[in-house]
């Protein structure tokens, strides 16, 4: 590490500072006393993540590791997991009581809510508390929230994989002698605060204690089942502990009283700085003398990280230059190679703006992103073209798809705030799309209610009501929409309809009445006033329908000619035929008995492509039979963590499918893998197969 090019930033002045929970200046005089007497050596040197001007580094020596070793204390016998992205543990002045009275009431099964003002050290609390649970024998789940995070995200960092259902990720992630965390909640946007407040009253009635952080006043106020604790200022006699060693104790006393023991404002202190009169005046401090003290590359860079809405990595940055002079000073906060300022200093510096400056900020800002590619980008340019006022209607339906394959809760906030400024019809209903999606049918439903009267209104208004599981009512609305509608988009509405109604129902054959329901569908569909590309793909995914019927009624004659038509219309899709001949022969056998040809032309087939035509051939072979060999198990594993895209109905229902078949195979974990495709049913508005499965789920239990 010592002829690295590259250091952790632990290693360099203000990650060391951090972690000890001292002010940079306190690091001096015992730095130099070690490295007189040989424990550790300094260097200058580049910080991984942390731009690219050099910086002071300190490595311990062997006689320091040597020093360390002995004077090392034992190790708990006793250790359990944590998840998530817990923050780098700190050294905490003056709350050791606080931090084993919080572990205790955790760990008597006790639900807490902790508050304070920003940069009063409920994080570094939560995190000490939470390290005590740990070594007790505990399992720690953690999450930090965003402006962007929603229930499904804050499930994700618990359990590291994407679940959308409340109920579904309380299942999985409660349990005996287990915390749950949730730190930062008040960055929640309004748009997921009431979904995340769902989760946290169903995992707080659980197994697992939780522990909910936030800055007050909360968003969600103090949640059922939830006790409060507030944190304040430290005392004088700790709050010192944070200053200098060589600071006169007079003087150390007076900052500390004059800066409430308010933890962040004395790591922001500098000797000889003017300090306000009246103790409450924190933000006045900030204001008045952590800012005037910046050159003018340190604000340029602490304007760029305030007007971001998430975290950026340094490289991000369009003007670097003051990042080093934030970091000492103690303004930024990190998560791992991103960074922020802290949220006191981001909102004493957003407040100083007029709101033309701001608009005017944000504006430029909204042109630099412009310049950049992907997802992330379209989503942070979005940001800063909404706050400028510039809400481009065309734009924003251009690009919210991508953005949303990547995030749809970043999605959802998006057009939450541009509807809010421009009451764009477009705009509405990408917002009520977009929300279906999700799942999330009041949200829709109140978005419907602004739309104007019309089919587009009905065929939405259908997709809440099959949702809501309100068949009668969605055929009623969808058969008036339709019957408004010009003939190109009729003929595609028949064909969503067809298909979706062929997927609605869980694996296995289709069942006559509705294969004879599906072909009198099929039948009815005019293609002529569509265009002669589009004509194809809707005869494509016609066919493909038929095909599938055939197959399951031992019509081989129809079966053989749907192939025909759909091997020209694909060309050369190799994935595509594969998937029609494993069909074809699975189709052909005695259920549940396949031979050992069928079985590795099966495996070759599975093993030969990689995506969504996996998935299916996967499912596929599942169906055929009764018993489960270990090599389709493993194939299923590895195919759970590929993405599938809410925005795309077959994907949809792929996704749904595939939490079914977790449940089938993960007998360990099946009702709330169950749970979870129960709800991805409805989310592809399958009402039948869903219902199906709560039949499924009743037998179970």
């Amino acid at each position: 590490m010592q002829e690295a090019w590259d250091v952790p930033r632990e290693l360099s002045l203000p990650g060391l500072a951090e972690s000890l929970g001292v002010v940079r200046s306190a690091l001096h005089a015992p730095l130099t006393s070690m490295e007189e007497e040989g424990l550790v050596i300094t260097r200058t040197a580049h910080v991984i993540g942390g731009g690219s001007r050099r910086r002071t580094v300190v490595h311990i020596t062997d006689d320091g590791r040597q020093t360390l070793s002995d004077n090392e204390p034992e190790s708990a016998t006793r250790r359990g997991r944590s998840y998530g992205p817990l923050p780098e543990r700190s050294v905490l002045h003056g709350r050791d009581e606080a931090s084993e009275n919080l572990a205790a009431t955790l760990s008597e099964g006790t639900s807490v809510l902790l508050s304070g003002l920003p940069g009063v050290g409920k994080s570094s609390l939560a995190r000490d508390a939470a390290e005590r649970i740990v070594n007790s024998g505990w399992t720690v789940r953690w999450a930090s929230c965003s402006i962007d995070s929603d229930a499904s995200a804050i499930g994700e960092m618990w359990l590291g994989e994407s679940l959308s259902e409340s109920s579904a990720i309380s299942a999985s992630a409660t349990g005996q002698r287990t915390l749950l965390v949730i730190d930062e909640a008040q960055e929640l946007h309004p748009r997921h605060s009431d979904g995340v407040a769902k989760l946290i009253n169903l995992t707080s009635s659980g197994d697992s204690s939780i522990l909910v952080v936030v800055r007050s006043p909360s968003p969600f106020g103090v949640p059922e089942g939830l006790s409060e604790i507030k944190l304040d200022g430290l005392q004088p006699e700790h709050a010192i502990s944070i200053l200098p060693s060589d600071l006169d104790e007079k003087e150390a006393v007076s900052v500390a009283e004059k800066l409430a023991g308010h933890p962040l404002a004395l790591h922001l202190w500098s000797p000889g700085e003017t300090l306000p009169e009246k103790v409450e005046a924190v933000q006045e401090f900030v204001e008045s003398t952590v800012m005037r003290r910046l050159s003018e590359n340190g604000m340029t860079t602490l304007d760029e990280l305030c007007l971001s809405p998430t975290p950026l990595a340094i490289e991000e940055l369009f003007d670097e230059s003051g990042t080093l002079e934030l970091d000492e000073s103690a303004i930024l906060r990190w998560m791992g190679t991103i960074a922020e300022p802290h949220h006191l200093i981001r909102n004493v510096r957003r407040g100083s703006w007029t709101s033309d400056e701001a608009k005017s900020m944000h504006s430029k800002a909204a042109l630099l992103w412009a310049t950049r590619a992907g997802a992330r980008a379209r989503r942070i340019q979005s940001h800063h073209m909404i706050n400028a006022g510039e809400i481009d209607t065309d734009w924003m339906n251009e690009n919210i798809g991508d953005i949303a394959n990547d995030d749809s809760a970043a999605a959802a906030v998006i057009l939450e705030q541009a509807v809010e400024i421009s009451d764009s019809e477009p705009l509405r209903e990408a917002a009520v799309d977009l929300a279906l999606e999700r799942g999330e049918v009041s949200v829709a439903e109140d978005h419907i209610s602004e739309l104007r009267p019309g089919a587009s209104r009905k065929i939405r208004m259908a997709r809440v009501a099959r949702m809501k599981g309100d068949t009668e009512a969605a055929l009623e609305l969808e058969s008036s929409a339709i019957s408004e509608m010009p003939p190109d988009q009729r003929a595609k509405a028949n064909i969503s309809t067809l298909v979706r109604l062929h997927d609605d129902r869980l694996p296995g054959r289709v069942h006559e009445p509705l294969a004879t329901e599906l072909i009198r569908l099929a039948d009815s569909i005019d293609l002529t006033g569509l265009q002669e590309s589009q004509r194809a793909a809707g005869n494509l995914s016609i066919e493909l329908v038929r095909h599938s019927i055939a197959l399951d009624s031992g019509d081989l004659a129809e079966a053989a000619r749907a192939r025909t038509i759909i091997e020209s219309s694909i060309g050369e899709d190799n994935n595509a035929i594969a998937l029609l001949d494993l069909r074809s022969s699975l189709s052909s056998l005695t259920e549940g008995n396949i031979s050992p040809e069928a079985m590795n032309a099966a495996r070759k087939a599975i093993e030969s492509c990689e995506g969504i035509y996996r998935i299916r051939l996967i499912h596929a072979t599942l169906e055929s039979m009764k018993e489960y060999p270990d090599w389709l198990v493993e194939a299923h594993s590895s195919i759970i963590r590929f993405r599938l895209r809410d925005d795309m109905p077959m994907q949809r229902r792929l996704c749904a499918q595939r939490w079914y078949w977790r449940g089938v195979l993960e007998v360990n974990s099946r009702l709330s893998h169950w749970n979870e495709a129960v709800n991805r049913f409805r989310m592809a508005e399958c009402n039948s197969a869903a219902n199906q499965l709560i039949s499924m789920i009743s037998r179970e239990i």
